[in-house]
């Protein structure tokens, strides 16, 4: 079996969303599946992440500062932006092709077996399978410690069969109601299941439903609640959002000074945006709650370092700049919450512009989002409105992206088949001094990247 045959099977099984009917989430499956495979995820430690919002940039933060803590640190996130192997990592390097083909032939190999003896009652997910790969490689390659992102919800997610020595829950709101819950206490339940009785899970106060779920959950499994408040600073002259900007690049970053574990240290993230001061603040919580528990080594100074050199594409990322060709800014935001977090960053990196740039906005959404929600935040902002759709059987069509806008009053929209052809348009209607903002799903973002010649 090549790579190439490993990545279409894969692709094959198809996503658990859009799966007709859809089969129920069950950790029972997923325990017999990593049984017969010899247990690999009780072979490494690891960190557990959930939330709607903001785990994955709360986990690469915390991996890059646990890798500048001299850890050999496994990350494991989803989706991806480009290529799959992006999923899992070992100290920021992707698995390799070689090992991604291994890894699958192996799990897949060992879910047939199970499914002939009628221990599993169909094949694993993608999803499954591979969660499944990924501890298998961590296991194999021993890593110090693992920073795992919940792939949908928690209590039933494929991750959640690890026993983390943290957990997290980072920002919830509305998101995946037909699987989640219609409420935000309902989903915030959901979350919580990767709290462990006795455990320690770290968090930030949100909305009142999510905090009396979460501190429900920590209370009745007896475990303990860190609270990150102290690393999140307060938004004042100490607390800057700064914004570089000429012919030659874009950065804008969040800098401020921080008492960590008694130092002061200068967060300087390259994560753009106020509300990935609460991603950070998670992180920096995790990694000093992992120091006082005597599991692993950190410092002041790796925090520091670890923060400066997170990187984690298609959150506000923008390209170089090239004489006479606009800006162009990717941003994953994929539900309400992450449009108001665009919005709101997008004002701030332009707030010194006169008059502000043009925006060009290239739009597209999975179709099971409040897609209405989503173009009455971000359309207004726009000069020129343009929706595609991307190369997945969940995304929305440009047609139903248009009539959801027309309900919400967005009128002055065009269409385009694909990806390719909207930023071709885009670049068409962009002048120089003009911003081209990419938004809506990762997997819009990432087929942009892939025509931009982007790589990971």
């Amino acid at each position: 079996m090549s790579y190439e045959t490993a990545i279409e099977q894969m692709y094959e099984l198809g996503h658990e969303l859009a799966q007709t009917p859809v089969r129920k989430f069950d950790l029972a499956h997923m325990r017999v599946l990593l049984k017969g495979l010899g247990n690999p995820e009780l072979r490494f430690r690891s960190v557990l992440i959930a939330g709607t919002n903001g785990k994955g940039s709360t986990a690469a933060t915390l991996a890059s500062i646990l890798q500048a803590s001299g850890l050999k640190t496994g990350l494991y996130t989803s989706p991806h932006l480009i290529r799959i192997n992006e999923r899992i990592r070992i100290n920021g390097d992707s698995i390799s092709d070689g090992d991604f083909e291994m890894h699958h032939k192996i799990v897949d190999r060992t879910a047939k077996r199970l499914v002939e003896e009628g221990r599993l009652p169909w094949h694993p997910s993608f999803f499954e399978m591979l969660t499944a790969m990924a501890f298998q490689y961590f296991a194999r390659n021993n890593p110090d410690i693992v920073v795992l992102e919940v792939g949908m919800g928690g209590r039933l997610d494929a991750t959640n069969v690890v026993h983390p020595l943290v957990s997290i829950i980072t920002d919830i709101s509305l998101d995946h109601q037909k699987y989640l819950g219609e409420t935000i206490s309902e989903i915030a339940r959901e979350k919580a299941g990767i709290i462990r009785t006795d455990g320690v899970v770290v968090t930030l106060p949100q909305m009142p439903e999510a905090n009396d779920a979460i501190g429900n959950t920590t209370l009745d499994l007896g475990a303990q609640a860190v609270n990150a408040v102290l690393y999140v600073p307060p938004v004042s002259p100490g607390s800057t959002d700064t914004l570089s900007r000429d012919r030659e690049k874009i950065a804008i970053r969040n800098t401020y000074p921080l008492d960590v574990m008694g130092t002061e240290i200068i967060v300087d993230s390259p994560l753009a945006g106020r509300h990935q001061l609460r991603n950070l603040a998670l992180a920096i919580a995790s990694a000093v709650e992992l120091h006082n528990q005597g599991m692993v080594q950190i410092t002041p100074q790796s925090i520091e370092r670890g923060i400066r050199e997170t990187r984690w594409l298609g959150r506000f990322q923008t390209v170089p700049v090239t004489n006479n060709s606009p800006e162009c800014v990717f941003d994953v935001a994929h539900n309400p919450a992450g449009a108001w977090a665009l919005r709101s960053t997008l004002s701030s990196a332009y707030r010194n512009s006169t008059g502000g740039p043009n925006i060009v906005l290239v739009f597209g959404v999975m179709r099971d989002k409040a897609v209405r929600e989503m173009t009455e935040i971000l359309f207004p902002i726009a000069t020129h409105v343009i929706v595609t759709h991307a190369d997945n059987p969940r995304s929305a069509s440009a047609d139903e992206i248009r009539l959801a806008a027309e309900r919400g009053g967005n009128t002055s929209i065009e269409e385009c088949a694909d990806v390719a052809e909207a930023m071709e348009r885009a670049r068409a209607l962009a002048g120089a001094d003009d911003v081209i903002v990419v938004t809506g799903s990762i997997y819009i973002v990432g087929e942009a990247m892939r025509t931009l010649g982007i790589r990971i």
